[in-house]
């Protein structure tokens, strides 16, 4: 059992250090970043607060 796990953390380590790996997994990190504060209601009520503020300036 420890021997398939330290194979895949080996093999994992190696993906990481590509730098094309990383870069995609800096643009889907962002992108369910984006979801996740989009579905989270908090998050969600103080960006429309702050369009609301940027509309009555305008």
């Amino acid at each position: 059992m420890l021997d398939v796990i330290l194979r895949a953390y080996v093999a994992t380590m190696d993906f990481a250090t590509s730098p094309f790996v990383l870069v995609a997994l800096a643009f889907l990190g962002a992108y369910l970043g984006v979801k996740a504060v989009e579905r989270i209601p908090f998050t969600r009520r103080i960006i429309e607060r702050r369009e609301a503020q940027a509309a009555e300036r305008e």
